[in-house]
């Protein structure tokens, strides 16, 4: 399938586009980037600028002076209008296959998004973020750098993210409070009933990291996600009271 790329969109050196792009007018992308097969990128996207850290260089990439770890748009993703996300520092700054990056949507240096995951408008998240598969931050959400969002959680509107968010939870408010389980997200992504209620019990009890021996069996098929939250350092998670 043929790229659509706008004649006035600005693609830099070191920059690779896959098949079946769609590029709006004045979109920014420059290297070093990746853009994967089918991705779509609405008019006014920012893509490539350096990190926002004052011990790097402020890099003129448009100049053809590639620095930094890169961005990659996976495939099928979708970056609506006038988003910004700049290059990773040490890895690549990266929007998961299937994922939707809403209009206004900032991504600093270093975020890894999962895949079919939704940021929604005016969503600030800060550098060296981590956010899951399946995740769906509400509108104008703002996320404090080095936070993880695990897999299938629901941030809701506004919400000043501050600390960690096992899988599967719904965190709104401010101050951030784990409120339950995202009981229709864990339906959508396959997992059974029982598995969806032993968590739910487990979170309104303040057992967010669900140490007890039994539990992957009764988990079933949402272990996998609590053993990739349990992998992570340093966990900080939200609160439910």
């Amino acid at each position: 399938m043929s790229n659509r790329i706008s004649p006035t969109a600005f693609i830099g050196e070191g920059v690779t586009i896959g098949s079946g792009v769609s590029i709006g007018p004045g979109a920014v992308i420059l290297g070093p980037c990746v853009i994967e097969d089918d991705v779509w990128i609405g008019a006014g996207a920012q893509i490539g600028a350096p990190p926002e850290m004052s011990n790097l260089p402020q890099n003129t990439a448009w100049s053809g002076e590639l620095l930094h770890a890169g961005v990659r748009v996976g495939c099928g993703a979708v970056i609506r209008e006038n988003v910004v996300i700049h290059q990773g520092s040490n890895r690549e700054t990266t929007v998961g296959a299937g994922s939707w990056i809403l209009n206004r949507a900032y991504l600093a240096h270093d975020v890894l998004v999962g895949a079919q995951t939704t940021i929604s408008a005016g969503v600030s998240i800060g550098g060296h973020c981590i956010v899951g598969d399946r995740v769906n931050i509400g509108m104008n959400a703002v996320v404090h750098q080095r936070r993880i969002i695990a897999e299938g959680s629901m941030i809701g509107m506004g919400t000043p993210v501050t600390r960690d968010v096992p899988p599967f939870a719904k965190v709104y408010g401010t101050p951030p409070r784990l409120t339950g389980v995202n009981l229709v997200g864990a339906e959508r992504a396959g997992h059974e009933e029982m598995a969806i209620s032993i968590l739910a019990e487990r979170y309104s009890t303040g057992d967010f990291f669900l140490n007890d021996e039994a539990l992957p069996t009764a988990l079933g098929s949402l272990t996998k996600a609590i053993e990739t939250w349990r992998e992570f350092e340093d966990i900080r998670p939200v609160t439910s009271h």
